[in-house]
């Protein structure tokens, strides 16, 4: 089953239209965020800047525990708290992506080089430290931001409350090196979560690489008797 796209949606573009199901588990990654970011104990909800003395000092960031290789994938941020300030964005990164700034840097983290993509609260989305207008700004609380990373055809589109906001990037199957999802904020007491998390692969082999991952683990992968070769393409997923 796939989910298609809202009435009133405009689907006119080819590389969009159906939303992947097939459901995933991945979680905020405890080993690769900024000090600053706190996690709740299942590793979905995100808290930036909690202290209650200290107010925000720079920016921060969290990655996912999962990296995107191959095929079709979409997840869901919610602002559990309505965003503001500096900077407040989700996207994409490699694994070479900053996590953390301090000394009172207050930047839009994800975009500020190559090595990411993002998408700000205020509209724009970034990458290579630029910037371009890509919709209307995201204030209220609740709102649900759906991103779809199609690395069949190298595309970034976002949703907003399941709403096609359009492609935003283009030439992602062309960067060399797994892409993980990412949220950051400048933000005092910034709170993001995740919803639902989905993927579609085009292959038999992908299919089969992606249930063996959820049934065993990344931890476990080295462990099945596999060839070498099988299993660095299996922690893929």
């Amino acid at each position: 089953m796939a989910l298609i796209l809202k009435k009133g949606q405009n689907n006119s573009d080819p590389r969009l239209g159906f939303i992947p199901n097939d459901p995933e588990n991945w979680v905020w990654d405890q080993f690769h965020k900024s000090p600053e970011v706190k996690l709740s104990r299942n590793y979905e909800d995100a808290y930036f800047y909690i202290d209650p003395v200290d107010q925000s000092t720079g920016t921060a960031g969290v990655r996912g525990t999962k990296a995107f290789s191959y095929g079709e994938h979409y997840w869901e941020i919610i602002f559990l708290e309505a965003p503001f300030g500096t900077s407040v964005m989700v996207g994409v990164g490699t694994g070479q992506t900053v996590l953390h700034m301090s000394d009172y840097k207050f930047v839009n983290l994800l975009g500020m080089d190559c090595n990411s993509w993002g998408l700000s609260y205020k509209g724009t989305v970034w990458n290579n430290g630029k910037s371009r207008r890509y919709c209307e700004p995201i204030y209220d609380e609740k709102t649900i931001i759906g991103c779809y990373l199609n690395l069949n055809n190298g595309t970034l589109a976002f949703y907003k409350n399941g709403v096609n906001l359009g492609v935003a990037f283009e030439g992602l199957d062309r960067v060399m090196e797994p892409l993980y999802p990412i949220i950051s904020s400048t933000t005092t007491e910034t709170e993001m979560g995740l919803g639902k998390r989905a993927c579609r692969y085009s292959t038999l082999q992908d299919k089969c690489c992606s249930a063996i991952m959820s049934l065993s683990g990344y931890s476990c992968v080295d462990s099945l008797p596999l060839p070498t070769i099988m299993k660095k393409y299996v922690k893929g997923f």
